[in-house]
């Protein structure tokens, strides 16, 4: 199957005023779906920065948005007819995770995810939910690159709860047969990133002429992955043959793991202006390295990233400077 496979379809995408949410909602109506978007607009960051994100999508044809809350109200009616859930919706963030935040996580990444493959037991024709998971699961993982079958070790209660969120969707597969995929996605970048996610701080300062602050030393690696081939993942999980993905788990990387310090200096280039760097300590809950191998991923999803680092950055620069302050 292919993606022409989602024309004339009913796709429901949670989260979908969130940074990849709007992408996939966005590329879900190019390839001919009808689109139900949900989205309560918490306000773990500006509503209006979601606002903002659906302003491609408000008012063209097969876009349905609606107001709901996962984890308190009635989800059968809004599933009703989908044949594809893509679950973009859960509570952002390491490092707000602590605490007495931590009640947010629970109802938002684990409640909300139960109530809907709950709801899913009810919805007759469907064919796939795709579950959005992170890298988070895997902590400190021991194997650079890490492959789905290391054992998931969270440094971080966020991590914890997309793990458990994880979880529920296998239990789900196995005793229900709700048609459910997770996607582990390793540090997502690209136009609409979440205001507090590294590059859009970086874009920011650089903008303004701030410092720059970074936690750590700037040693820490990650594999960043640009949000195009995320999408393009999202929608391959959700045709590939069910055999092949139903209650499987795939790792998503870009396949470009380098250290902040470096992402930081081709971040500069790519502005073409420099700022002050201040280094502080380690925030908890911080992986020190991550690294995906995406071998699965390429074998059952045919994933091989399309958009470079450089590229990658380019396209979030220039989408920076639109940005209100």
């Amino acid at each position: 199957m292919t993606n022409s496979a989602l024309a004339g379809t009913r796709c429901v995408v949670t989260g979908a005023a969130g940074f990849i949410g709007s992408h996939l909602a966005d590329r879900l109506l190019g390839a001919g779906a009808t689109v139900v978007g949900i989205d309560c607009f918490t306000d773990y960051y500006d509503p209006a920065v979601k606002h903002a994100n659906l302003s491609a999508l408000r008012g063209r044809p097969g876009f349905d948005l609606v107001n709901c809350d996962l984890a308190t109200d009635d989800l059968q009616n809004l599933l009703e007819g989908a044949e594809f859930v893509f679950h973009e919706a859960g509570q952002p963030g390491v490092r707000g995770s602590w605490g007495t935040s931590f009640p947010g996580y629970v109802r938002n990444n684990v409640s909300a995810t139960q109530r809907l493959l709950e709801a899913a037991r009810g919805v007759g024709g469907l064919r796939r939910i795709i579950n959005a998971s992170s890298s988070s699961v895997y902590g400190d993982a021991e194997t650079l690159p890490t492959g789905e079958d290391v054992l998931p070790l969270p440094v971080s209660p966020y991590g914890v709860t997309k793990l458990a969120a994880e979880h529920l969707c296998r239990v789900y597969a196995r005793v229900f047969e709700i048609p459910v995929v997770s996607l582990r996605y390793f540090t997502v970048y690209g136009p609409r990133q979440r205001p507090d996610m590294a590059f859009m701080r970086f874009c920011r300062a650089i903008l303004a002429g701030d410092e720059i602050t970074i936690n750590g030393d700037g040693l820490q690696t990650r594999d960043f992955t640009y949000v195009d081939d995320i999408v393009t993942a999202n929608l391959a999980a959700a045709t590939a043959p069910a055999e092949q993905v139903v209650g499987k788990t795939y790792n998503l990387g870009g396949g470009a793991r380098i250290a902040v310090n470096d992402v930081l200096g081709l971040l500069f280039d790519v502005a073409g202006r420099r700022t002050r760097v201040r280094y502080v300590d380690a925030q908890p809950g911080d992986a020190l390295h991550t690294a995906a191998d995406t071998d699965r991923a390429r074998e059952y999803l045919s994933f091989r990233p399309t958009v470079g680092l450089e590229a990658g950055l380019q396209q979030q620069w220039q989408w920076a400077q639109t940005m209100r302050p």
